[in-house]
């Protein structure tokens, strides 16, 4: 598989990272473990080497499904996890988390554990993973910089931010990446937050980049979702909304059709000629959506 630098950061990591959250929350029953660690080791041999998880994702669960599938080639492969939610004995999702916790102490909590359910003793990528209003994105940056002084995180990122927040804590620490929903069905960050990402050397990582599962064609108005599949509230997926939106995938297919390729593939080969620093991370828990997303790289993609 290809690879790409994020921004200035030096961090190379293959062109296509795996977003792992859905193995274990957000789109429905969790699958069984064993499976999930072959899903990921399937991804490694396949070319990825940029996985993302997180605390919350689960709670907990993912984390650890995620060091045990990478335990064996950790030092081949890019680890991003995730602090800032306040994640309390009773959490059953992190879909289901009103509160954010940022505060200094709590994220080297948060990092203490993370290695030990990582299985590592260093996190090559630490995002904010929501902004706490009640805490400086300054005291926020400070503390990931003392974690990186010690050892034992590598990079700090952010996630859904905007500019002033990005600017901010790239005067304290410089942030490596931004991650932040961008697709063919979500264009916000072209808006402002690319121009920024350019000017100040720092990696663009966007999740669903298959817009939650719509690009890929396979959800039309009458799809319905497990109870609980986070998708459910959402508005762009009630079922009006992706009856008005299947002109989108209509299009996507017939330009799909004229390339020989998937929907999927044309999706992610229109986020990745958009900037050589922008890495998505598409998501899935099916091996053979696995095998169409590593093909992508092969076939050199340029959609029009």
């Amino acid at each position: 598989m290809k690879r790409r630098k994020l921004g200035k950061s030096g961090l190379e990591v293959s062109a296509l990272g795996l977003g792992c959250m859905g193995i274990s929350s957000g789109l429905g029953s969790p699958v069984e473990k064993q499976y999930g660690i072959s899903l990921i080791r399937a991804a490694f041999e396949r070319g990825v080497t940029f996985f993302d998880t997180a605390e919350a994702y689960g709670p907990f669960v993912n984390e650890e499904l995620i060091g045990e599938a990478l335990a064996p080639f950790r030092d081949q492969v890019v680890i991003a996890s995730k602090f800032g939610f306040k994640i309390g004995p009773k959490a059953e999702s992190w879909r289901t988390l009103a509160e954010v916790d940022s505060r200094p102490e709590h994220i080297c909590e948060v990092a203490e554990a993370s290695l030990k359910r990582l299985k590592t003793d260093r996190i090559d990528l630490f995002y904010q993973h929501r902004l706490d209003p009640n805490v400086p994105i300054e005291d926020v940056a400070g503390t990931v910089k003392d974690l990186i002084q010690q050892g034992k995180v590598r990079l700090f990122g952010l996630s859904e931010v905007g500019v002033e927040t990005i600017r901010r804590a790239h005067a304290v620490q410089p942030v490596a990446a931004l991650q932040s929903e961008y697709s063919l069905w979500w264009r916000q960050p072209e808006q402002k937050i690319i121009l920024t990402l350019e000017e100040l050397g720092i990696g663009f990582v966007p999740f669903s980049p298959l817009g939650k599962g719509f690009l890929t064609g396979a959800i039309n108005e009458n799809t319905t979702f497990d109870s609980t599949d986070f998708r459910n509230i959402v508005p762009r997926f009630t079922p009006e909304a992706r009856k008005s939106n299947r002109a989108l995938i209509d299009r996507l297919g017939q330009i799909a059709r004229k390339k020989k390729a998937t929907p999927v593939q044309i999706a992610l080969a229109w986020l990745l000629a958009q900037k050589p620093w922008i890495v998505p991370i598409p998501g899935t828990t099916k091996l053979h959506g696995l095998r169409k997303m590593s093909e992508l790289l092969i076939l050199n993609l340029r959609p029009t």
